[in-house]
């Protein structure tokens, strides 16, 4: 996890997104403003609680809302457009299953000021920079716009009146709830709420010009990057704040409640949710989880962090004082090295070395000490050449130890 942690955010700066950290917990008016008080994760999925003084808090369940409710208080004065990067932990309540856990870790993405669908295309090639960096190749994008405030409420007004016409195919849950927010039933993983939703009123067919010229410019904008894409009419992510751009990564190779590796889309009425000024957004929330789990199913190595780069041995009095001076020059010029506590073995030291996955041993015995050298062996392979201790840290430094 650390391991991907790093790979995220080398890969964010690389795209000059700048690193922003928000509390474990929020006021929990936050999350109902914001993702809608019928959603899945406000009746569902939230750890709510009281403070001693009674106001209730909530882990926080995702990120863009703290990010947004933390620019509007504190960074406006930033500049525009402001990219940020998070890698955190979320906190869910739903049954824990593999690849969906009550507390697990997200990186995400937003960009706040920029209505341009170049933003948009900008947020999902990073994603797909991810994965693929990863060596994930059985992925696939998909597409969607959910109009706006202009074009989605006759829209729903429509879905509606379908959804009546085929109350009695829902599951229990959607039957009696779809009025308040139709579009939930599209996102309903249940098959028999599937089969309807592949029935129902696209949205997409039904865009206002603007909303189809932003979704045209978005595609554009794929292509360039030279990205590939489907549309999936019945996409529409499950938070109220989405507008126009909606998008999901999926694993055709996991199962359906797993595939989805992660999603995001706009969500430019966010600010005004909270009170504040009209400041356009788009990013996405992926679980670290989920793409491990992808990465065993490709039969993929997941990443490390960098190993050791030398174990330095000492054997006897004068090697082990000797080994510990080595270790701090080691150091000193950011090579990665390590040394025994205590006065053990050549062999024993050798088995250190190996466990710590370094990729060197350094060996200071009475031999080397007299000749002023060190024994460097590279452990993949076992070959060993004498070394001057002056030349050491530049060897192994360089990479190009024997």
């Amino acid at each position: 996890m650390r391991a991907l942690y790093d790979r995220a955010a080398a890969l964010a700066r690389l795209y000059g997104y700048r690193y922003v950290e928000t509390p474990g917990f929020e006021a929990t008016e936050l999350f109902a403003r914001t993702s809608g008080e019928t959603s899945d994760v406000v009746t569902k999925e939230m750890y709510t609680f009281e403070d001693r003084k009674g106001r209730s808090l909530t882990l926080r369940p995702e990120g863009t809302a703290p990010v947004m409710r933390a620019y509007l208080g504190e960074m406006q004065e930033q500049p525009s457009p402001f990219k940020a990067y998070y890698l955190t932990r979320m906190y869910r309540y739903s049954r824990p299953q593999e690849g969906r856990y009550r507390e697990h870790r997200q990186f995400g993405i937003e960009v706040f000021g920029r209505e341009d669908p170049g933003a948009d295309a900008e947020v999902v090639a990073v994603g797909d920079a991810f994965l693929r960096e990863l060596g994930l190749a059985r992925i696939e994008l998909q597409l969607n716009s959910i109009g706006d405030e202009v074009c989605r409420p006759a829209y729903r007004e429509e879905l509606i009146a379908f959804l009546r016409a085929n109350r009695d195919r829902l599951t229990d849950e959607h039957r009696d709830r779809f009025e308040d927010n139709p579009l939930r039933v599209l996102d309903c993983k249940d098959d028999a709420c599937r089969a309807v939703a592949k029935e129902a009123p696209k949205i997409i067919d039904r865009l206002c010009d603007p909303c189809r010229a932003h979704f045209d410019g978005v595609q554009a904008g794929l292509k360039d990057g030279g990205l590939s894409w489907v549309i999936e009419p019945t996409l529409v992510r499950g938070l109220d704040y989405y507008t126009r751009t909606a998008f999901e990564f999926v694993s055709p190779g996991l199962s359906p409640q797993q595939a989805t590796l992660f999603g995001g889309g706009r969500y430019d009425g966010l600010a005004e949710v909270l009170g504040g000024p009209h400041v356009p957004g788009v990013g996405f929330g992926m679980g670290l989880e989920r793409v491990l789990m992808a990465i065993e199913q490709e039969g993929l190595t997941p990443p490390e962090e960098p190993g050791l780069t030398v174990f330095v041995v000492g054997v006897g009095d004068a090697g082990r004082a000797r080994s510990r001076e080595l270790v701090r020059e080691l150091r000193a010029l950011g090579v990665a090295a390590d040394t025994a506590f205590e006065d053990r073995p050549l062999k024993a030291q050798l088995k250190m070395a190996d466990r710590a996955g370094a990729a060197y041993a350094a060996i200071v015995g009475e031999r080397e000490l007299e000749g002023g050298t060190v024994t460097l062996r590279r452990l993949e392979d076992g070959r060993q050449e004498d070394v001057s201790a002056d030349a050491l840290v530049s060897r192994v430094a360089d990479g190009g130890a024997v």
